[in-house]
Order: structure tokens, then sequence, then C-alpha cells
């Protein structure tokens, strides 16, 4: 099957946007930690960084990231979303867009996060776009994030074949948001990427 896997849910079931925004927003009511991956990124960058939540969905971590002070802006392809996003975290940029398709000229940012198994539900034919697209939004010096549980049709090998040919490369390689190390038993996949020769 090829297309958005999230448009294809929505398409399938109209009602699955409603129940992910109030998933989250019982969760966080609750007292739940929803802020795992925002602690990592906060931990990268200084504060008042520039930071772009690629599939920022209701705007989970961009919303905390910029209550920690940072300059958010947040793109997902699901408007239900967005506008969750600008009713629960006011104050960022939140915009309605494909990731394939990124265009945020001349905007450059410190660190770019791409969560919540995003990577799993783009077009596989898009994939290799999506991270040229994130590329190229980074600042000098910047990293991009993306994190992804395996067993979602997208490999981690098939996953280092599309950074490699994006322009991009591995920094770091951890199992989970709160610094586990990557093992070849691991089930989900945090990767921390530059610019390919960028470093140095």
């Amino acid at each position: 099957m090829t297309g958005n896997r999230w448009l294809r849910q929505i398409e399938e079931n109209p009602g699955h946007s409603a129940w992910y925004i109030e998933r989250f927003r019982t969760m966080a009511a609750e007292g739940r930690d929803l802020h795992g991956e925002a602690r990592l990124i906060d931990a990268m960058v200084d504060r008042g960084a520039r930071i772009l939540d690629a599939g920022c969905g209701p705007g989970r971590v961009g919303g905390h990231l910029a209550e920690l002070g940072h300059l958010v802006v947040g793109v997902d392809i699901d408007p239900a979303l967005i506008a969750a996003a600008e009713q629960d975290h006011p104050g960022s940029r939140w915009l309605v867009g494909d990731l394939s398709e990124l265009d945020l000229e001349p905007d450059r940012f410190d660190a770019i996060v791409c969560a919540g198994n995003v990577v799993t539900f783009l077009d596989p034919a898009t994939r290799r776009t999506v991270l040229e697209r994130l590329g190229a939004h980074l600042a000098d010096g910047g990293r991009l994030v993306v994190g992804f549980g395996g067993g979602r049709d997208y490999g981690f090998d098939e996953f280092d074949a599309d950074v490699a040919a994006a322009g991009l490369e591995g920094e770091v390689r951890l199992s989970s948001w709160d610094l586990r190390p990557f093992t070849p038993t691991s089930e989900f996949l945090v990767a921390i990427l530059g610019r390919a020769g960028a470093r140095g």
C-alpha cells in the first residue's frame, strides 16, 4: 500500500483525529508524563533555540518546548491536529503542511524533532524526500532527532539507507527518549542526525 498512512486512517475512520486529540488531553489531565521527547531536545539546545516540530500532531512536544522558552514552529498534515495545537498551545506557529513539500525559507532551525512514529505514517515513496527537506531546514550545527518503533513496515536498516541518501549522517543512536543505548535487539530507535560533513 502506498500513500500517507495517517490520511488513510482518517479516511477509514473519520473520528480518528478527534480520538487522538482527546487521548492525549486525557493523559495530560491525569498527570501523565508526556514530555520525554521534549526533555531530550531541550537538553541539546540553548535557551531560546529555534525548533521545528515535524509532524507535530496536537502540539504535545512542541508546546512543551515553547513553555521552556524556545521558538517553536509545528507542521502537520492533519488540519484537526493543528487546530488542537493552536487551541492547547497558543503562541507558537502551527502550520498545516506535507513534510515532503516543506519549504519554510528562509527559516533554519537549531533542532528538528520528528517524534510519535511520524516517519512510519509517511507515504513510503516520500520518506527520503522528507528527510532531505528536514535536513535542508537545519541551521549550521543543527540536529534532527527522529524516533520510531520497529515492526511498522519501516526497518531501521532501511531508515539508515534513507538517511544517507538524504545527505544526513547519524551522530547518536538510542533505544528510547530517556537515553538508553541502542542495541541489535532494540525495538525502538531515536536517531540524532546532522548534515553529512557538517561536523568538525
